[in-house]
């Protein structure tokens, strides 16, 4: 379980690259949950299923069909496509996959509603973040980022750069030149729109998805058959 800030009935969970008895074939060591990146099914589903009874989870969670969007859905909801997930209910759980992107939890501070947002560079151009703000009640939240790329090894090009400050200036701020590229600091992009819309208690932001190899599933480092990490939040 993970480190936080969060009231002691919420729990958060990411999943490593690595389960004892894990299902993957190799090239997704060994604990892959994602049925898109060409792994095989039957072991996907096997890792899923195994998740739940490892971690001990109250729960199956609804694996959601990751866009890239803005659209935050409730646990409840029928519709699976989307890139966050809140729930007031308790032993629900939320989930979203990364292998970069960058996870964001959230919990009010009574911790009676939480949710996990999946914010990668176009998530957040698209303003995933907002949308995840807006699903709860108020704004007095706490935040943890889980694991993602760090700016050394998130490079983008130009026209990202002008993608982001044409959203907001301040966001240059989370972008460095470099050889007529820019490198992306996702956690501080993350930070400043959390900061505008009046989130301020943030933790964690200080892991890297493609330099901790042993952890972490990474598509840059990996490629188009990387797998993917999982990251739960729940109400106990």
């Amino acid at each position: 379980m993970i480190l936080s800030n969060f009231p002691a009935n919420v729990k958060l969970l990411t999943t490593t690259r690595y389960v004892t008895g894990g299902a993957s074939v190799k090239g997704y060591e060994n604990f892959n949950l994602a049925t898109h990146t060409g792994d095989n099914l039957d072991a996907v589903e096997y890792n899923r299923a195994l998740l739940v009874s490892h971690f001990n989870l109250p729960n199956t969670p609804k694996w959601l069909n990751q866009t890239h969007s803005d659209i935050c859905l409730k646990a409840n909801s029928y519709d699976c496509d989307g890139d966050a997930v809140v729930t007031r209910e308790k032993n629900v759980v939320c989930v979203v996959m990364t292998a970069d992107c960058l996870p964001i939890f959230a919990s009010n501070q009574l911790g009676t509603q939480v949710g996990v947002a999946h914010a990668g560079w176009q998530g957040i151009l698209n303003g995933v973040i907002e949308s995840f703000v807006r699903s709860f009640d108020g704004r007095d939240l706490l935040v943890h980022f889980g694991p993602a790329i760090s700016a050394k090894n998130l490079e983008v090009g130009v026209e990202v750069y002008e993608q982001f400050v044409t959203k907001d200036k301040k966001l240059g701020k989370a972008l460095t030149a470099k050889n007529k590229k820019y490198h992306l600091d996702i956690y501080q992009a993350a930070r400043i729109i959390l900061n505008n819309v009046g989130v301020e208690s943030i933790t964690g932001g200080d892991e890297c998805t493609f330099e901790q190899s042993e952890d972490y599933f990474s598509y840059r480092r990996d490629g188009t058959h990387s797998g993917r990490m999982a990251h739960l939040i729940w109400i106990t």
